[in-house]
């Protein structure tokens, strides 16, 4: 069942199915409630849709674990490295709102010698060019329409048509050498690349337009990036009345193939259907060095709302359209200044365990009690914002949202008085995780010499080994400001630091390791003897400080993830707490400790190794990773 659901996704997702059959398709999958297959990138995935897992993905399948592998579609003739996994939408943040598929390899092999030609001045700040390019690499860029790699952007509800996002290098590459000998000097001045992430657009006689709008620029605060113009490559030719509309400025109402279109970012344009055939289109950027910015908090404010509404809209859709709408003024404002906005704004009401509270991407606020921290709410603010896992469940599945459209922010405080906060995150003491070992008291060489007097918790290697991977879970839990056993959401108050009206939120340290040694015969080595005491699930973030405010009995916490040079980074991920058992474990189930491991934790050279007596990695410990993976993992 769960192998015709997924091969009749890519068999009714050209579109020419009956709608009966549609209806029942999606009837059955509705009735189809599975657990996930594995998790990537934070998300759980399935292999095949079902009432959670409804929107497809498409990664690369080297990137799945080697054990499910195989049972994920690869339904890309064009490029059969790409796997297609189905993921719950609600669990989606904004880092992984969009898809952005690796395609280089299709152009691996191919010539990219590109030259622009033919330039045509249609406005000021707004170019065309022929693009002439070998016959391999035209065809090449023709059959991108051909991946079936199109997916409903989460702004489908103010654009037309379909797209999927891919990133190559090697096309960024080639184009950015055409522009540097083909451009005109305004267009040179400063120019570093083009943009590697593109988007792939494509629309139908009779699909809506993409509407109105400004391109949100691409941002790089630690490298002074930022782009200025926009690159829109037209793979097919045709008419529409217009094509392209740059208001203000030129509209384009005939198209041949292979047009490159460059315009000033400030430009708000539309774009329509073809009426004579089907619309392709690349979009990327041209990528500028500038030194000097100046900075409005108040974009990055409303840049954190609109994402945050983002990620809400799949709760409440009526959301998406204020995310749109924010995202055009902030798109707007980077060139001429934050215009006044609706009066009117939405916020959520939400509620995590007798704690509620109100947010708006931005602004998060909690009634002061005696019960509720600084430090809890910042807690359940990051969560919130990132949207956690807690359990088997993202966050914010959790909370029950209510959506309020309010004038101003003056209702709040009453408003939460009348829902008084409880205490829903525990403070944890993270050391009671690792208990110290027993003192060592040598057995003999080895269990299958030494029989029933085998004490397995005193054995001194068996102890080298728990106390090194004891400091493997360490180095990732003991960090962590937030911390979940199953469903308990657990805080380690000691990594919110609380200055003035700021909230520090303490994040990973460099930490490091121990050393290891061997007669284990019979299969009985140390390393079946260490078992999974306890999973944790840990929540590390690097982020800027937290602002706070008291005041009307509330405590208003601000959150601008986006500004001046911050780059945020989280990280989510399960850690397994070693013990020591005394019956060594089966052959059936070798090594457990080291098969629970997450690999993800264990294949980050950065911090995978790392304890807190030495900065050096743990080369033994991932020796024996390597091990395992060598001569077990093969054999499920």
């Amino acid at each position: 069942m769960s192998a015709e659901l997924r091969d009749r996704f890519f068999a009714l997702s050209t579109g020419h199915a009956p709608a009966d059959e549609v209806a029942h398709y999606r009837a059955q999958v509705d009735a189809t409630d599975t657990e996930p297959t594995t998790t990537l990138d934070g998300l759980a995935i399935s292999w095949h849709p079902t009432v959670r897992h409804k929107a497809v993905r498409f990664v690369d399948a080297e990137r799945i674990d080697a054990g499910v592998r195989d049972l994920f579609a690869r339904p890309s003739e064009e490029a059969p490295y790409l796997a297609a996994v189905f993921v719950d939408p609600r669990e989606l943040s904004f880092r992984t709102f969009e898809n952005i598929v690796p395609l280089d390899r299709l152009f691996t092999d191919t010539p990219l010698e590109f030259e622009l030609v033919e330039p045509v001045e249609l406005a000021a700040g707004a170019y065309s060019f022929s693009l002439r390019l070998p016959a391999a690499a035209r065809a090449r860029l023709e059959r991108l329409d051909g991946l079936n790699l199109y997916v409903p952007p989460l702004n489908s509800g103010s654009r037309g048509g379909e797209r999927f996002i891919f990133h190559s290098a090697l096309l960024a590459d080639a184009l950015t050498a055409a522009v540097g000998r083909a451009a005109p000097p305004e267009l040179r001045e400063g120019f570093s690349h083009v943009n590697p992430v593109f988007r792939c657009n494509r629309f139908e006689p009779g699909d809506r337009n993409f509407h109105r709008h400004h391109d949100t620029p691409y941002y790089d605060a630690e490298r002074k990036h930022v782009s200025r113009y926009t690159v829109l490559i037209y793979l097919t030719g045709g008419s529409a009345a217009p094509a392209l509309d740059l208001a203000g400025g030129a509209a384009l109402t005939e198209i041949e193939p292979f047009t490159c279109v460059v315009f000033d970012q400030r430009y708000e344009h539309e774009g329509a259907p073809y009426l004579d055939g089907r619309k392709v289109f690349l979009r990327s950027e041209l990528v500028f060095t500038e030194p000097g910015f100046t900075h409005d908090p108040e974009i990055a404010a409303l840049f954190s709302k609109a994402c945050y509404w983002t990620g809400e809209s799949v709760f409440a859709p009526e959301l998406a359209r204020h995310a749109d709408t924010y995202y055009n003024q902030v798109a707007t404002a980077h060139w001429n200044g934050l215009a006044a906005g609706a009066e009117r704004e939405p916020f959520v009401h939400k509620q995590f365990r007798g704690v509620h509270f109100v947010a708006n991407g931005y602004d998060f606020w909690f009634a002061k009690t005696d019960t509720l921290s600084l430090a809890e709410c910042a807690a359940i603010a990051l969560l919130d914002y990132f949207n956690c896992r807690i359990g088997d469940a993202a966050f914010r599945t959790l909370c029950g949202p209510e959506v309020i459209e309010a004038d101003g922010t003056d209702w709040i405080p009453a408003f939460l008085r009348d829902r008084r906060a409880e205490s829903a995150v525990a403070p944890i003491d993270k050391s009671l995780l690792f208990p110290a070992p027993e003192e060592t008291e040598p057995s003999g060489c080895c269990p299958f010499h030494t029989m029933e007097t085998f004490d397995s918790t005193r054995d001194p290697e068996i102890l080298d080994l728990y106390t090194r991977a004891q400091n493997f879970a360490m180095a990732h839990i003991m960090p962590a400001p937030i911390v979940m056993l199953g469903e308990d959401v657990l805080l380690d108050p000691d990594r919110f630091l609380i200055e003035g009206n700021t909230i520090h939120v303490l994040g990973e340290k460099s930490l490091a390791p121990v050393n290891f040694a061997a007669c284990w015969n019979a299969g009985g080595s140390p390393q079946n003897y260490i078992d999974v005491a306890a999973t944790v699930g840990v929540a590390h973030f690097l982020v800027p400080p937290i602002l706070f405010h008291e005041a009307d009995g509330c405590y208003h916490l601000q959150f601008d993830f986006f500004r001046n040079s911050w780059m945020v980074r989280h990280r989510q991920a399960s850690v397994h707490v070693p013990m020591v058992q005394r019956g060594m474990h089966d052959d059936d189930s070798p090594w457990p400790w080291v098969a629970a491991v997450d690999r993800s934790l264990a294949s980050d050279r950065e911090s995978a190794f790392w304890t807190a007596e030495s900065a050096e990695v743990d080369e033994e410990l991932a020796e024996i990773f390597a091990e395992y993976e060598e001569e077990f993992e093969g054999e499920d």
